[in-house]
């Protein structure tokens, strides 16, 4: 069995709740790492997808996404021989801000690689905190 550090990581993307991915990085984990047309929702293939739209491509409320969001890290937490690379998810064709997102992943455990545009939201926040 090879090490986490020896493959590549689980490309995490935004999704839509009918699993057309068919638009950035949700096509690009389609054609690059198997994700499944028509699953919306979690681990599939060497990508793992958190739904930011609809089944009919409307954009979720932050409190659904933060719903799933919570989903992802726990399943993050109980794969911990996994590395997971989570893109700006919420942040393309959702239309949300990295500041509106990135605080969802503030108790991420260490296998979560967050996009530069999440870790500074996190970092600005945590250096403005007493």
């Amino acid at each position: 069995m090879r090490s986490s550090a020896s493959i590549d990581p689980v490309f995490v993307f935004g999704s839509n709740l009918a699993g057309r991915h068919g638009k950035g990085a949700a096509l690009w984990a389609r054609q690059h790492r198997g994700a499944i047309y028509g699953q919306g929702v979690g681990p599939q293939g060497a990508a793992y997808a958190i739904p930011t739209k609809d089944r009919q491509l409307r954009v979720l409320p932050l409190a659904t996404i933060r719903g799933h969001v919570h989903d992802f890290l726990g399943h993050a937490r109980r794969r911990a021989d996994l590395r997971f690379e989570v893109t700006p998810i919420g942040c393309g064709l959702a239309g949300y801000r990295p500041d509106q997102i990135a605080p969802m992943f503030a108790d991420a455990p260490a296998n979560v690689i967050l996009p530069d545009a999440f870790r500074a939201v996190l970092v600005a926040r945590a250096w403005r905190s007493p």
